[in-house]
């Protein structure tokens, strides 16, 4: 049965990022979220196994499902790779999500975050065979997978697998020529399929919600009754193909703003497609440290500091000014045991490897004025 796109909204409830109060789901405000996004006509959930450590499919259960009749909205979840040691785990995996949910079915299901480095994973323990088996059993209405891979694995598996019906990608204006990430490419692969998108990130994180002053004067020049992040929103909004763009909303202000931006939609005028452009070529034109991630720093350094991986997100701080972000990022790379940048020693070891020569010592001690608390 294919997807009725007439049926599916343009904006999705994204539950990865839910309000939280004293390290717990805030469900009384997640509740108030939910009501106001289904009042609107509004009903994709989409959730994972892995999402608030497995919290946010019973926060789902607790704030919609238990509360709204089952047909009146949109359920996506997800088949975590790293999760799947055996075959016998695909059914335990799905079993929990069920009983976390109590959802009966998922109208929606994917196998998760598809890359090169995880392929092997399903591949060796047939997912997508199985998903096939549980859409046959009514379980699973429509079969996809979120990927954050390369163009050429994308292109390999929509035509080793016809039956995915959806695929979801990363994809804001911001990312659209990242070669790390290559959103335009990804994307005009699965216009060439003629598969429905669903759209993860569009805001990258909330990043492109709060920009450098100079950047957010072009928006509010144009549109001052507007909120930035609705700019990214209409980006992603106003391309042809797709289907559901999913914002993971922490707090009833997003969730009331976004919901503004999409029962009002106005796709993007070509003065405003310029705009956006000039946003973009402003954002990347300062000056960043010129690191290519080669690693060779990193194999002789003795405090085991992730060089490369700090310097992308000094580049990210410089971009956005986004300081929360940029220690988030942080925080969650030292959670890896790398060392922090307070951490080095000076040996130099690393500037007599580095290849493009750069101050290594100076930029660690810059770095940690930003980052270490």
């Amino acid at each position: 049965m294919s997807i009725d796109l007439s049926k599916m909204p343009k904006l999705g409830f994204g539950c990865m990022r839910l309000p939280v109060k004293d390290d717990e789901i805030d469900i009384e405000q997640m509740k108030e979220m939910v009501d106001l996004y289904l009042k609107a006509g509004l009903n994709y959930i989409d959730t994972a196994y892995v999402y608030h450590r497995g919290k946010s499919e019973v926060a789902i259960k607790e704030a919609i499902v238990d509360r709204y009749p089952r047909e009146s909205f949109i359920l996506a979840d997800k088949l975590p790779a790293w999760e799947i040691h055996g075959k016998e785990d695909r059914d335990r995996i799905f079993n929990e999500q069920l009983e976390r949910t109590g959802a009966g079915y998922f109208d929606m299901y994917l196998l998760h975050s598809v890359e090169n480095g995880n392929i092997h994973i399903y591949r060796e323990n047939d997912c997508f065979e199985w998903a096939k088996a549980k859409r046959d059993e009514g379980l699973i209405r429509h079969f996809g997978f979120s990927f954050h891979g390369t163009p050429d694995l994308l292109k390999e598996l929509l035509d080793e697998h016809p039956e995915v019906e959806f695929v979801q990608i990363q994809l804001n204006y911001a990312d659209w020529d990242n070669p790390k990430v290559r959103s335009g490419e990804l994307y005009q692969i699965l216009r060439d399929h003629n598969l429905p998108m669903v759209i993860m990130e569009p805001v990258k994180g909330g990043t492109l919600a709060k920009l450098r002053p100079e950047l957010e004067a072009h928006y509010l020049e144009a549109e001052p009754e507007k909120s930035i992040a609705s700019w990214a929103l209409r980006f992603v909004g106003s391309l042809p193909g797709v289907m559901t763009i999913l914002s993971g909303m922490s707090v009833l202000e997003q969730m009331q703003d976004n919901v503004n931006t999409f029962t009002h939609f106005e796709p993007l005028n070509e003065k405003e497609k310029e705009l956006i452009d000039q946003v973009v070529k402003e954002m990347f034109s300062v000056e960043q440290i010129g690191c290519t991630a080669c690693r060779y720093c990193t194999e002789g350094c003795p405090m085991n500091i992730a060089i490369p991986d700090i310097f992308r997100i000094v580049n990210e701080h410089t971009i956005y000014e986004n300081v929360d972000k940029a220690k988030f990022s942080y925080r969650f790379l030292l959670n890896k045991e790398h060392g922090k940048a307070s951490d080095c020693l000076q040996c130099g070891q690393c500037e007599s490897v580095c290849p493009q020569h750069l101050p290594i010592i100076e930029l660690m001690q810059k770095a940690s004025g930003l980052l270490d608390e």
